[in-house]
């Protein structure tokens, strides 16, 4: 009896049936959305008419604690196998291995733009009654407005896409979260209460910069007027925060060529 040729549609098949299967994704997915759409609800029971908040930007507010559930959904992937111990398993069916990480990225992309789509979607219904008691209204004819609400979406894919990068290089989920967690927010908080040309700098090339996608035009002109760093424009911003998945990705393919799944 001939074996079945291991092809990367049958690669991605396994690998979507892996995340299907288990409860903690589906849980990290649900939580995605309940604490968008909580947290911009929450922080819309602030806002106040000349605030200066938009209607995009408070559609966009969850982001601050989603990204963490994003976080875990890229590190759950990219390490649950070495968790288990399937690894080895995984890698004898598929002995070229990359294509295991590859269909691990395409997995984790499809689930994060979904969550993401539906948080975005969560948040806006959440923050209705809120908006129109504002006077700030939604409009797609908006350039500002779609970029942010887009650009929520891609921020968040990316983010998971950091996670999963550091979850197949670290292969442990608690220190991968713990780096993901200290890079993305830790770190950026701490370098923006200690502002400089330096931290100013760095904190400019680190994944949190990302978040200028989501942030209107008046608040990036504060920002920049305030920081002696680097100013990269919105999307130049999203960019940098998909180099650093690319980076992560390279990094844990690389040692996956290695061979050893300690």
């Amino acid at each position: 009896m001939t074996s079945s040729p291991v092809t990367f549609p049958r690669v991605l098949a396994s690998e979507a049936d892996k995340i299907t299967s288990v409860r903690t994704p589906w849980w990290t997915v649900l939580g995605c959305v309940a604490v968008a759409a909580g947290t911009a609800f929450g922080l819309g029971l602030f806002a106040r008419p000349g605030g200066g908040a938009t209607g995009a930007s408070l559609v966009v507010a969850g982001y601050v604690l989603a990204q963490l559930g994003f976080l875990v959904l890229g590190v759950t992937v990219g390490s649950e196998e070495f968790r288990t111990e399937l690894a080895d398993v995984t890698f004898v069916a598929v002995p070229r291995r990359l294509p295991v990480l590859a269909a691990q990225a395409v997995v984790t992309t499809v689930s994060a733009l979904a969550t993401a789509a539906l948080a975005l979607v969560a948040s806006i219904a959440a923050t209705a009654a809120q908006r129109d008691a504002l006077g700030l209204p939604l409009s797609l004819a908006d350039a500002e407005t779609v970029r942010m609400l887009v650009g929520f979406v891609l921020y968040q894919t990316a983010i998971a896409l950091v996670g999963l990068g550091l979850g197949a290089l670290l292969r442990r989920p608690a220190g991968a979260l713990v780096t993901a967690v200290t890079g993305v927010v830790v770190l950026d908080q701490f370098l923006a209460m200690n502002p400089g040309r330096f931290t100013d700098t760095v904190r400019a090339f680190l994944p949190g910069t990302g978040t200028r996608l989501l942030t209107g035009d008046d608040r990036l002109a504060a920002l920049d007027a305030a920081s002696s760093g680097p100013h990269p424009g919105s999307w130049a911003a999203g960019l940098l925060v998909s180099g650093w998945a690319t980076i992560l990705l390279v990094a844990a393919a690389a040692r996956l060529r290695r061979g050893d799944f300690a």
